[in-house]
């Protein structure tokens, strides 16, 4: 008021008005708007803020993560969709301190189910005394000495030369396994129904570059969930965001972006105009085509069945695959044999996931469970089906190594479908949003 009164006595009523809400505008606009509050945007976040910059994060949901996302339902954990974090990721130990995630950690290795028999292939050096039932597995059949030959020349250089895998030339990974010679029930029965889990394609179309580097990952670390589930992640990010001094909007969704001469301005469904000086869109990739001038990019997806148990569920912590690949499911895992947190006391928490593609229904779904845990699959409690057609961007040859950020000269793109459709990639793309806003890349 005492402004207003300053600004009438030299100015006239109405020009004071004006002059007025120009100065109180100009306040408002933030240095930075960042639209999403998934991985990629809160890691842009704490960058920014950290560097002096005045933040402000916009999101349509109620709560951080995006797709990283935990639900309670009757005292049961859900995630949406089964996601596991791997803690060999570089960009996450410059997120974070690992640690800070209470991560349980899966077993390195898998249960197969083929022939109405279980064999089990784990990792030796990770499970020493898992090796006379891995031993017995490969002898099973699983593992032909052709098998493990193509094995070693798919992944040896990977190991060994990481560097070299992505320098060389990309082709499908089910064309690398062909080159290699792994063609046998090591590949049938095992690594395409396993990795079909992790990169929502069973290899027919994707990179074999990126595929081979992501399953190095495996061989190298131990990927788990946090025990409180996989929405720790991006609630931790999002705590250290706000504490270098970003402020984080939810249920602010935006859905139109006007860059004019000195400002941004994001317009919010049923809330105020955001201003800002740069913007930086940090949502999935479907949501920055309609925001933005960029193509929509192809998706994978996954359907993930939750179950509920009682305490007489398997006792294995393995995850499992169907070798003779007789239904929907890819993978199959009890998860609270790994993390007890995820279901009340005296029940179990089971996940069964399956490629969007493959349409499952309940009946064929129970019928699988039965076929790969047993008969009591069929009185277990559904609790919930995710269906989730944006699961992972698809990443096809040649591996994508680095798309632009920047698309104008105050607004820059982030998200996993601008780098490696995984949590590295999200928390990468993060990093060179903030780089490019901060003009360091």
């Amino acid at each position: 008021m005492y402004a207003a009164r300053i600004l009438r006595f030299n100015y006239g009523c109405d020009a004071a008005a004006r002059v007025l809400c120009e100065a109180v505008a100009m306040a408002a606009v933030h240095d930075v708007a960042i639209v999403g509050a998934g991985l990629a945007g809160l890691r842009a976040a704490a960058l920014l803020a950290r560097a002096g910059r005045e933040v402000v994060v916009l999101d349509a949901a109620d709560e951080v993560g995006g797709r990283q996302r935990t639900d309670r339902v009757d005292g049961f954990l859900l995630d949406r969709g089964f996601q596991v974090i791997n803690p060999r990721y570089d960009a996450l130990a410059r997120a974070l301190d690992p640690a800070s995630l209470d991560l349980r950690p899966f077993p390195v290795g898998v249960r197969v189910v083929r022939d109405g028999r279980s064999d089990v292939l784990a990792h030796p050096l990770r499970h020493p005394g898992m090796l006379p039932a891995t031993i017995a597995g490969a002898l099973s059949g699983l593992v032909s000495p052709a098998d493990a030959a193509g094995a070693a020349r798919w992944l040896l250089p990977a190991l060994v030369r990481p560097a070299s895998v992505a320098a060389s030339g990309d082709s499908t990974l089910h064309a690398a396994w062909d080159r290699a010679g792994l063609t046998g029930p090591l590949r049938r029965s095992v690594l395409e129904p396993f990795l079909s889990g992790v990169l929502a394609d069973d290899g027919a179309d994707t990179s074999a570059a990126y595929a081979t580097l992501l399953a190095r990952l495996f061989a190298l670390g131990r990927p788990g969930v946090p025990a409180d589930g996989i929405a720790t992640l991006p609630r931790r990010l999002a705590d250290i965001a706000r504490a270098a001094g970003a402020g984080i909007r939810l249920s602010h969704r935006a859905t139109a972006i006007d860059v004019r001469a000195e400002r941004i301005e994001i317009a919010i469904e049923a809330g105020d105009t955001v201003t800002a000086r740069e913007v930086v869109v940090a949502v999935g990739g479907a949501q920055a085509a309609g925001l933005v001038d960029l193509p929509a990019p192809a998706m994978h997806g996954l359907q993930t069945w939750w179950f509920g148990a009682d305490a007489g569920a398997p006792a294995s912590a393995l995850l499992a695959v169907d070798g003779e690949r007789r239904g929907p499911i890819v993978n199959s895992v009890v998860m609270t044999r790994t993390a007890p947190a995820y279901a009340p006391a005296g029940r179990h928490l089971v996940a069964a996931s399956c490629l969007s593609r493959d349409a499952a229904d309940e009946a064929s779904v129970r019928a699988q469970l039965a076929r790969m845990w047993g008969s009591e699959a069929g009185s277990w409690e559904l609790l919930r089906r995710d269906d989730i057609p944006d699961a992972l961007p698809a990443l096809g040859p040649p591996m994508r190594h680095a798309s632009p950020v920047r698309l104008a000269e105050r607004v820059v793109v982030a998200g996993d479908h601008r780098e490696t459709p995984s949590i590295a990639g999200a928390l990468v793309s993060g990093e060179r949003a903030a780089a490019a806003v901060l003009g360091q890349g």
